[in-house]
């Protein structure tokens, strides 16, 4: 299986799909590097498997989450990040809170599956 992210369309929606496999995403860096290939093929969002990222972004005092998240809106890229996060939040009331805001805006979304994903891009 192919580790390279692949341009998908969703409701007229470009999308930068990475897969489930591959190197974490750890550091800013990493968030720069699916960034430019978003901005290469066109995409207007980035969806990644939250199993991609290292641990440590979901610990909030690492502020790994808010350097990566702020890079793609420093860049106008929106994020998806996609999977099971419960482990996270059950352990966290501060990422509980972060992810239900993120939830509420246009820029970053912490959502269960491909599917939900769909659904919010609809009414983009």
């Amino acid at each position: 299986m192919s580790t390279v992210p692949m341009i998908q369309t969703i409701h007229d929606v470009s999308v930068l799909m990475c897969a489930a496999e591959g190197e974490p995403i750890a550091a800013e860096r990493d968030a720069l590097d699916l960034i430019g290939d978003a901005g290469y093929q066109g995409a207007e969002w980035v969806v990644v498997p939250a199993g991609r990222f290292a641990p440590d972004f979901f610990e909030l005092s690492t502020r790994i989450a808010g350097d990566i998240i702020q890079k793609f809106v420093q860049y106008r890229v929106r994020l998806a990040v996609v999977g099971d996060i419960s482990p996270y939040t059950e352990a966290s009331s501060a990422l509980t809170d972060f992810v239900r805001e993120c939830n509420r805006g246009q820029q970053t979304w912490f959502l269960p599956d491909t599917d939900a994903l769909a659904e919010r891009l609809k009414g983009e």
